[in-house]
């Protein structure tokens, strides 16, 4: 049985989505367009209303300056009273007025430009919305409307592509009124015919392909559209990173300058799927815009009936917990309720239903009609942990860490500090050993390599029959000397923690040493002497025989790795611990099992702290007793809750 109330509110929910998803759009007299808005009237015609963009507001509009000013600051009515583009399916031009996605995506460019700086959008989206034809557009209102002067470059992937991108422009100036039509012509600069010009702007408009590397070379450019970046071919001494290097380099950091990547996603480890995870982590100059499925409106099959919707939202309902489906070609209850979750309509939802039929396995599904930016870009492995349960710890994710340093004499705020601390060190006792738990992923000391992870684990909640969570975390690259005094540092502040150090490179160097002859102490065994609380392998991890000296560290190997790796897909999927750093989730969502039964990150990203994760709980739930409830509180060293009534006043 369902809940007939849920499948009430459910109803009364998308009934909302739907009236938001159809709400009128008159670029014309602005209602319900793009941006903030003010209402007002024209000029001279006070009868009639229009909403006008706020940047109008302190503007001293008259019916001579009003349409001159309207076009400078509104593009959805410059690009609907001025604009043509060719319909599909044949016929007349109609004007170009922009769909849901076109808006969404011109809300981004007009955000950064309104803002005063250099308009940079990296764009994953699904297929046949238009994205093209907008960023194009709106490259040609600045050209047109706003600056004279603005030379654009436009990178297609291939010739047919920028064969079309010609004839949109020939379509547009042929019938922009706002010219004379004496100059309604694109003018050839040069031999090659990929330049035109608009003499009465003095702006270039330059078409090159990534299939002809040497037509796509930078010049004076202040607008650069790259169109479906992710399907560039990688060929020699035309790699796409070179191609935009190119392209981009003698564009300035500057107001009034644009560049735009845009594509469907085609796998992962290539050029543009790394500019999109660095742009959605915000290291890069650009910003992540994902356009999904269903933000597009054709994406959608309405019911014949009420009841027949309020039957579908029903098993929505019922088998939302299901996580595996009955045939090949259906998607699981779980991930159709996802779906609802991130705001689909039942009738999107519906029309995935039957669209879903026509493919052999999710991937290919997936390919076409990306739900989120992490499916989009599809792999040839398999992930590994189940994004629903993945998506629940995120709720743990929540609170604001302190930044700092831990060093000999504990921690201390610094705001650039490389630490992030969710809860300082509580030293009462909770009559266990090693409350505290500290792992340690070694990485690289280069930029470009693995990074070092240490992550704090408290296990005092388990007393209580709660779950052990993370409270402090160091991500970076260092000298592994210097990691192995940041780990311990940080494992004494946390009431002398167990440090489990994850010992393959610390291994490897050790095996470097014997061949070299150098016989001075291993790190692991100098770390031990000056440690007292430092994690010894089993003796079932070894072929340990008598009198062999104790192996420090924890070892991954084939034997090891899918243990630690099953211990995290239980953790995840019954919820047995508390992640606080979304970072960590992105990994678990990139993470696969490989065709030859491998474990690793798909090709561009990290499992750092993943590994982390792995390590420490399987410590914690299969070799550590669980912790008890203290009998007497007793203060070792005075420590306090980065968050008020995280733990119980003593």
């Amino acid at each position: 049985m369902t809940d007939k109330t849920e499948t009430g509110d459910i109803i009364l929910e998308n009934i909302m989505r739907l009236e938001r998803n159809s709400a009128s759009f008159d670029p014309i007299s602005g209602q319900g367009s793009t941006g903030e808005r003010f209402q007002t009237h024209i000029p001279g015609k006070r009868n009639i209303k229009v909403w006008l963009p706020v940047s109008m507001k302190i503007l001293k509009l008259n019916t001579r300056n009003y349409e001159e000013l309207r076009c400078l600051h509104d593009f959805p009515y410059w690009a609907a009273k001025y604009v043509k583009v060719k319909r599909k399916g044949g016929g007349e031009d109609i004007p170009f007025v922009l769909n849901r996605p076109q808006r969404k995506f011109v809300e981004a460019l007009e955000t950064q430009r309104l803002e005063g700086t250099p308009i940079r959008i990296i764009l994953l989206k699904a297929r046949q919305w238009g994205g093209s034809t907008c960023s194009q557009l709106y490259m040609a209102w600045l050209q047109l409307i706003h600056n004279t002067g603005l030379n654009s470059l436009i990178i297609a992937h291939q010739k047919t592509a920028s064969e079309e991108i010609k004839d949109m422009y020939d379509r547009m100036i042929a019938s922009y009124s706002l010219l004379d039509e004496k100059e309604r012509k694109l003018e050839n600069v040069g031999r090659s015919g990929s330049a035109f010009r608009v003499p009465t702007r003095n702006c270039k408009i330059k078409i090159g392909t990534a299939e002809r590397p040497d037509s796509c070379r930078g010049g004076d450019y202040n607008l650069v559209h790259c169109s479906e970046v992710g399907i560039w071919k990688l060929t020699e001494g035309k790699s796409p990173e070179d191609i935009l290097r190119s392209a981009c380099s003698g564009i300035l950091y500057a107001e009034n300058t644009m560049i735009v990547y845009e594509s469907t996603a085609n796998g992962t480890g290539n050029f543009f799927h790394r500019e999109y995870e660095a742009a959605k982590r915000g290291v890069s100059q650009f910003r992540a815009l994902f356009i999904s499925w269903f933000d597009i409106d054709q994406y959608s099959l309405n019911f014949s009936s009420d009841d027949e919707r309020r039957d579908f939202a029903d098993r929505l309902v019922k088998y939302r917990f299901k996580e595996t489906s009955d045939t090949e070609r259906e998607q699981p209850g779980a991930y159709l309720w996802w779906l609802w979750k991130e705001g689909a309509t039942l009738e999107a939802i519906n029309w995935y239903v039957r669209e879903r039929a026509k493919y052999s396995e999710h991937g290919l599904m997936a390919a076409e009609y990306p739900s989120d930016d992490v499916e989009a870009f599809v792999h040839s492995g398999s992930r590994v942990f189940d994004k629903y349960r993945v998506e629940a710890l995120r709720s743990g994710c929540s609170l604001v860490p302190a930044r700092g340093e831990i060093d000999t004499s504990g921690f201390h705020t610094v705001d650039s500090g490389a630490w992030m601390i969710w809860k300082e060190a509580d030293c009462r006792s909770c009559n266990c050993e090693s409350r505290y738990v500290a792992v340690v992923d070694v990485g690289g000391r280069s930029a470009k390599s693995d990074w070092s992870v240490i992550a704090i684990f408290d296990r005092q909640p388990m007393a209580s029959g709660e779950s052990p969570e993370i409270v402090a975390q160091w991500r970076g690259h260092v000298d592994f000397d210097r990691l192995a005094q940041l780990s311990a540092d940080a494992a004494r502040y946390y009431d002398t923690a167990l440090l489990v150090i994850e010992s393959n490179t610390l291994d490897s160097r050790e095996l470097d040493r014997c061949w070299t002859g150098d016989n001075s102490p291993s790190l692991l065994t100098r770390l031990r002497e000056a440690y007292p609380n430092l994690y010894a392998r089993r003796g079932s991890d070894e072929n340990v025989i008598q009198g062999a000296p104790v192996k420090y560290g924890f070892h991954t190997n084939i034997r090891t790795k899918p243990m630690i790796i099953s211990t995290l897909v239980e953790a995840i999927r019954d919820g047995l611990y508390i992640e606080r750093d979304t970072r960590c989730l992105d990994e678990y969502l990139t993470y696969e099992q490989r065709q030859n039964g491998s474990y690793g990150a798909i090709s561009g990203c990290h499992d750092d702290m993943l590994m982390t994760r792995a390590i420490g709980l399987h410590i914690i739930l299969h070799e550590l007793d669980v912790p008890a409830l203290p009998m007497q509180a007793t203060y070792k060293r005075p420590g306090r809750s980065l968050h008020p009534g995280s733990y119980a006043d003593w």
